[in-house]
């Protein structure tokens, strides 16, 4: 998730751990009371979080062992992973749904919710859609979307990757963007776009408006068939979608915040409707957003963002929101 100081550019807890690790097991590689399951174990996760992590080797080997038909793409120096199901999948596929998480993070940090958690949850949903056999569907880890000092949105390696799906001509392709997902039970469903689009025309703003809107009562009808409980809609700091978005493809960002602080922050935006506006243009930078900001997007982009501070018990929910995408629930 990145912080923009200035996203006008763009063109269009409560702690589980308590200070230790608990004894639980991943379920292929997500943490999970549970039993031990081979495929993957927590030293990996641990591994991937780690100082000075290859992120981009570990990534590869986890898809190679997990047996997921993957590739990688290059554009510009970015080194993008796309997960297909059994049998391969096309861009150009009618009705196919597109998972996007970033696996780089920001120099001196962790990332252990930003983004290594969102990482993990759709490798799993990955292994179980693969052994359901069902959906039309393709995952994309993305590289480059932590951007650094004087960068703008067009630096992101999503808006080089956009910019080339876009070429191709693809259509009917709904993105979903999961980011920082790692801490929290409440889903949150990214408004960021619609307020950007505000008081704005044309038939090209017109069109990403109606896709926007299209994807956002995808995502809600999707957990409403599920039955999630815990769901919001609200702004938030920019991830992948300010490139997807700047290259002319609408995507949806959703996030996770602990229900507390989900519910706070959605009570300042109501009774003042201008800090909508300073976080959609100022990330989580703006002065006045400070007092309301979540605790869980304080501690991203920085060392803060630590393995303590994730919620493992709920990743089950955010795991079947993903499989319930791409299987059209």
């Amino acid at each position: 998730m990145s912080r923009l100081g200035d996203t006008r550019k763009v063109s269009a807890p409560q702690t589980l751990l308590k200070g230790r690790v608990p004894d639980c097991y991943p379920i292929r590689g997500v943490f999970w009371y549970s039993e031990p399951m081979p495929i993957l174990e927590l030293p990996k996760f641990r591994e991937f979080i780690a100082p000075g992590a290859d992120r981009f080797s570990i990534l590869k080997n986890l898809l190679e062992e997990l047996g997921l038909s993957h590739s990688v793409i290059e554009i510009e120096g970015a080194r993008h992973f796309l997960v297909a199901p059994p049998g391969g999948s096309s861009f150009q596929t009618p009705g196919l749904t597109v998972l996007v998480s970033h696996y780089d993070r920001v120099q001196g940090s962790p990332g252990a919710n930003d983004n290594s958690a969102g990482i993990f949850q759709l490798l799993e949903a990955a292994v179980k859609l693969k052994e359901d056999s069902g959906g039309n569907w393709m995952m994309v880890f993305t590289d480059k979307e932590e951007l650094n000092h004087g960068q703008g949105v067009r630096d992101q390696g999503s808006y080089t990757l956009a910019a080339g799906l876009k070429n191709i001509g693809i259509r009917g392709t709904e993105f979903f963007i999961f980011d920082a997902c790692g801490t929290g039970d409440t889903i949150i469903i990214s408004t960021t776009v619609d307020y950007l689009l505000k008081g704005k025309d044309g038939d090209g703003i017109t069109r990403t408006r109606k896709e926007i809107q299209r994807l956002k009562s995808r995502a809600l009808e999707c957990a409403r068939n599920i039955s999630l409980k815990n769901i919001l809609l609200m702004p938030t700091p920019f991830s992948d979608d300010a490139g997807f978005l700047s290259a002319g493809l609408p995507a949806q960002t959703i996030t996770v915040l602990p229900q507390d602080e989900a519910s706070r922050l959605a009570s300042a935006l109501r009774t003042k409707p201008h800090l909508a506006e300073a976080l959609v243009n100022s990330g989580t930078a703006g002065r006045e957003l400070v007092p309301y900001l979540p605790e869980t997007w304080k501690r991203i982009n920085g060392p803060s963002d630590r393995e303590l501070f994730l919620t493992p018990e709920h990743y089950p929910n955010t795991i079947r929101f993903a499989c319930g995408l791409c299987k059209g629930s």
